[in-house]
């Protein structure tokens, strides 16, 4: 039993290289191969000579697969390491100091690369049976506001409408599922219909 007064120095770890830590990314792991995203990272994005350009797709995928188990900062990639999750995963899970140096490597611009990594992935997936087939679709698009906290963050400099220091992204929703079809990164002053469509097409 472990006296009251060290429970602060508790330390958990897996002693068995066979243990998986967050079994439940299995399927949307499989589902990210079977989609091939990261091939489609290591084709379309180009850091040119920044330090982190190195194999961009398992980078990707790490992110990916922390933010689906929770994480929420660059250190909590660090449960990925745990026993034989990066077995299951199928990628090289990176360490979030090297996943450091990816994110501090992309600029404005390297945002419309993934712009077209997600273009490519949700066609593959709607044309594997994922999309709305002969259903009527719904896009609604609308902005939202993502906080940041640093001072030199590019595009975000400045607060925007709301008096927040962020970003403010536009985005397009599948109405009814929620799922979003398209993210288009924008500075933190933008006014909410920029980069929406510029010709709108009306029923006959």
């Amino acid at each position: 039993m472990v006296p009251r007064e060290r429970l602060d120095r508790i330390d958990i770890a897996f002693d068995d290289h066979r243990l998986v830590a967050n079994a439940g990314l299995i399927l949307p792991v499989t589902l990210a191969h079977r989609l091939g995203l990261g091939e489609l990272v290591d084709r379309h994005v180009d850091l040119g000579d920044a330090p982190g350009r190195a194999n961009a797709g398992d980078k990707l995928l790490t992110l990916v697969a922390s933010a689906l188990a929770g994480g929420d900062c660059i250190d909590d990639a660090d449960a990925l390491r745990a026993g034989g999750t990066g077995q299951v995963l199928g990628c090289t899970v990176k360490a979030p100091s090297t996943l450091g140096t990816f994110l501090q490597s992309f600029q404005w611009g390297h945002a419309r690369q993934l712009d077209r990594v997600s273009r490519e992935v949700l066609a593959r997936a709607w044309g594997a049976g994922a999309g709305p087939g002969d259903e009527p679709l719904t896009i609604d698009l609308d902005s939202t506001v993502c906080e940041t906290y640093g001072l030199a963050k590019e595009g975000a400099q400045r607060h925007n409408y709301s008096g927040q220091r962020g970003y403010h992204p536009l985005l397009a929703v599948a109405a009814g599922t929620g799922d979003v079809l398209m993210a288009r990164l924008r500075k933190g002053r933008a006014n909410p219909p920029q980069a929406g469509p510029r010709r709108r097409q009306l029923p006959a």
